[in-house]
């Protein structure tokens, strides 16, 4: 354990990190806690607790770490950090698009998400202390905490225990472009990077099939869908 000592406005604060690690009977959910002990001018002593995200964190121990308006101000706070990330991913590209044309942005991007689909997927790893090679469960959870979770509707189902598919009910980056009366995002070439990368890194058995994604998508599925598999030889 470690503790860090810092002052602000004339105040104390001790602050112990993970404090208390709870881990559900599943295995799969660890939730760190942290105390925080404030020392004000008048000597009085107060205490409080924190906790991760509650999207990090099973039904069970959400009750044990926050109250409901903490979760809400919480979640609150989360989705409007992943819509800032966003913003400026959607800017940057609009600007090359802009200056180079759309086909060099595509480009660029792509190359962008080389990077980050791993960034992301192994620090989500790390995160939520997931095991490499966890399957579909681990990938399910893995989706669930990306930042497009915070910020699009999706819709994860589970045909067979050897298949995942992932649909964008919402998009956040087509319905920018709607409402500035730009061209179709055809994004479709970055998420051929993105969904493969990412899914390998949580288990280098999973394989990815795109489903629909603009500019080819099927009737009634308006934004991306995809489809992640394990064959029986490797599933668990």
């Amino acid at each position: 354990m470690s503790r860090i000592r810092t002052c602000y406005d004339g105040r104390m604060f001790l602050k112990t990190d993970l404090r208390a690690a709870i881990q559900d009977t599943a295995g799969e959910n660890v939730a760190h806690l942290c105390k925080f002990r404030r020392y004000t001018k008048k000597g009085k002593l107060a205490f409080m607790s924190h906790a991760v995200p509650n999207m990090y964190l099973s039904t069970h121990h959400q009750s044990q770490t926050m109250t409901g308006a903490e979760e809400q101000l919480l979640k609150r706070e989360l989705a409007d950090a992943a819509k800032n990330w966003l913003a400026i991913d959607g800017l940057w590209f609009q600007a090359i698009e802009q200056e180079y044309g759309m086909e060099t942005a595509l480009e660029m991007d792509r190359r962008v998400w080389e990077q980050f689909s791993l960034i992301e997927a192994r620090r989500i790893l790390t995160r939520l202390d997931l095991p490499r090679g966890g399957g579909l469960d681990a990938l399910e959870t893995a989706l669930k905490n990306r930042l497009f979770h915070l910020i699009n509707e999706q819709q994860i189902v589970r045909p067979d225990k050897n298949t995942l598919v992932i649909t964008m009910k919402t998009c956040r980056v087509h319905a920018a472009r709607e409402r500035k009366k730009m061209p179709l995002f055809p994004c479709k070439s970055i998420g051929l990077v993105d969904f493969p990368l990412f899914a390998r890194e949580i288990d280098a058995r999973i394989t990815t099939e795109c489903i629909s994604c603009p500019p080819e998508s099927r009737p009634g599925i308006p934004y991306c869908s995809w489809k992640f598999t394990i064959s029986d030889s490797c599933s668990i």
